[in-house]
């Protein structure tokens, strides 16, 4: 058994190169080998929001707080709040984050896939941004 203590970790920011606004990332847990799962409860101020990006194994989100916004390459942006529970299935092209007005945060949940959970892309740009 391993128990991780509440602030017992440091919370780190989302970097610029992956993300756009203010954005507080709070690691939760990631498994030991052989297990490849991790997760982690994040934060994005009004406005704030990842760039596009895919997960080899899929990626779960749980919103906690506030209101944001999620989109898959090609659908619309969709309104999310906390309670709801988003799916993305391997390689499905997404972003997420906060609405302009609103914080959101959520808890983030993939696992690796040869030691890799995420695949950064180019930023949501304004334009996309403000469609939801």
């Amino acid at each position: 058994m391993d128990i991780k203590r509440a602030g017992s970790r440091p919370s780190g920011k989302g970097p610029a190169d992956y993300f756009t606004g203010s954005v507080r990332i709070d690691p939760l847990f990631e498994a030991a080998d052989p297990g490849r799962v991790a997760g982690a409860h994040v934060t994005f101020e009004p406005g704030a929001r990842t760039a596009w990006h895919t997960h080899p194994l899929g990626q779960t989100l749980i919103v906690t707080s506030g209101c944001g916004w999620v989109q898959r390459i090609g659908g619309p942006v969709e309104e999310i709040r906390p309670g709801d529970v988003i799916w993305f299935p391997a390689g499905e092209k997404h972003w997420h984050g906060a609405t302009a007005t609103t914080a959101m945060s959520h808890i983030a949940i993939q696992e690796k896939q040869d030691g890799k959970a995420v695949d950064w892309m180019e930023k949501v740009s304004d334009e996309q941004y403000r469609a939801g």
